[in-house]
Formats: structure tokens, C-alpha cells, sequence
């Protein structure tokens, strides 16, 4: 096996600002139908995921399933606004599993609903 079929968990993982807690974010729901094959390159488009949270201190796991879609209407009634991308390129989807370097892109109007804190 060469250096691109291998998948680091690392990759798929996000920590908190203080190190306390790990985070992995998996695709429950995307629409086929709606690509975006446009000049940001192959993308899909997220409607649900399972968030899971890992205590670093206490190894407790806990598992949170969002409506992407049903969040960013809910934040553009509510704040007029959302701050969500759910295009999420497809070279960024690793075994149903989103990398590490998108999970802002995709939670942050759950954060600022409250809905998920750190």
C-alpha cells in the first residue's frame, strides 16, 4: 500500500482550544443530486451528521446527530444570516467521514445557536 491509500485517524480529527476534547464528524446524509462542479472544484452538498465528542479526560463519548440543512434555515430566520458552508469538497470525505479541517465550516451555526459548546 503507498502513501495515498493510507488514512491517518489524525486527518479525520479536530480538538477544542484547550485540548480537552476530540471531535470526528460523519456524513449521515448528502444530496446526490447537487454537485457543485464548479471552479472550488467537486463538492458535495451536507444535510445531516453525527457529531462525535470524546472527553479527553474522562474518555466519555457522546454522540450528537444535526440537521445541517434544517440549522442554516432555522440561523437565517433567527439571525437573518448563516456562516455555514455545507459544500464540502469531495477530497475532503474519507470513508463517510469528514477531515478535520472542515468541521468549523460545518458547525458553526450550531455553535452559535448553543446548540454544541466547547
Amino acid at each position: 500500500m503507498g502513501y495515498e491509500g493510507y488514512l491517518s485517524d489524525r486527518m479525520l480529527m479536530s480538538r477544542d482550544a484547550l485540548n480537552k476534547k476530540q471531535i470526528k464528524i460523519k456524513i449521515l446524509e448528502h444530496d446526490e443530486r447537487n454537485r457543485d462542479l464548479s471552479k472550488n472544484g467537486d463538492r458535495v452538498l451536507i444535510k445531516k451528521i453525527l457529531l462525535i465528542i470524546q472527553n479527553l479526560e474522562t474518555e466519555e463519548i457522546e454522540e450528537i446527530e444535526l440537521d445541517i440543512e434544517e440549522l442554516e434555515s432555522r440561523m437565517k430566520k433567527e439571525r437573518l444570516f448563516t456562516s455555514s458552508n455545507r459544500w464540502v469538497p469531495r477530497v475532503d470525505i474519507k470513508n463517510n467521514f469528514v477531515s478535520g479541517s472542515r468541521h468549523t465550516y460545518l458547525l458553526s451555526d450550531a455553535i452559535a445557536l448553543d446548540i454544541v459548546s466547547f
